[in-house]
């Protein structure tokens, strides 16, 4: 089976796929921040690392349910919306990575301790170690790309979805007159005789 005629499921399951590693990935430790005061080691999930990967991960997921039933513009603006969304989302993680993540772990760090200040953290955090998640979410923008760009590739070839929820569909479904009661009041309100 070629790619076109594959290119919806591969598209939607690379959506879902990666949603759901990003919304996981939120609840999960990123870093973990060492103390210098010799405390006890501060927990950092992704969503307080970087704030908008639970939302955007929640978008990628609504934008995966939508692609299985969107028309061709609709797919065509839902794949660059996704390229978009996958290339930021990589280059902030990256970027948290290569740094010293300290303005990633300021506001847990303010949180547990009452310590505010670029300063005063600083004085705080005797090291930051990374877990495997952000890494792992790295892999989950690097799927939603691939699957992008199957929509960019691929979304001229669907199979038209959603029919049932054009009102032209219901339009030639009651052309041989109405089926019960419901589509002839459906009939009335858009002006044609249900008795005709």
């Amino acid at each position: 089976m070629s790619l076109a005629r594959r290119g919806r499921s591969i598209a939607v399951s690379g959506f879902l796929l990666s949603g759901a590693i990003g919304i996981i990935s939120s609840t999960q430790t990123w870093l973990t921040v060492e103390r210098a005061d010799a405390g006890e080691a501060i927990l950092v999930p992704g969503a307080s690392a970087l704030p908008l990967l639970a939302p955007l991960s929640l978008a990628v997921l609504a934008l995966g349910l939508a692609l299985s039933i969107s028309g061709r513009l609709v797919r065509l603006i839902f794949g660059a919306l996704a390229v978009a969304t996958a290339l930021f989302l990589g280059w902030t993680t990256v970027q948290l990575l290569a740094s010293e993540p300290l303005g990633a772990v300021g506001p847990t760090v303010t949180e547990t301790t009452g310590l505010a200040g670029s300063a005063a953290i600083a004085d705080v955090v005797a090291g930051i170690e990374v877990s495997a998640w952000p890494y792992a979410t790295l892999v989950g923008w690097f799927v939603l790309l691939v699957a992008a760009v199957v929509v960019l590739l691929t979304w001229r070839g669907w199979k038209s979805g959603g029919r049932r929820y054009r009102t032209d569909a219901a339009h030639e479904t009651h052309a041989t007159g109405p089926v019960d009661a419901i589509d002839s009041w459906d009939d009335l309100s858009r002006g044609t005789d249900p008795t005709r």
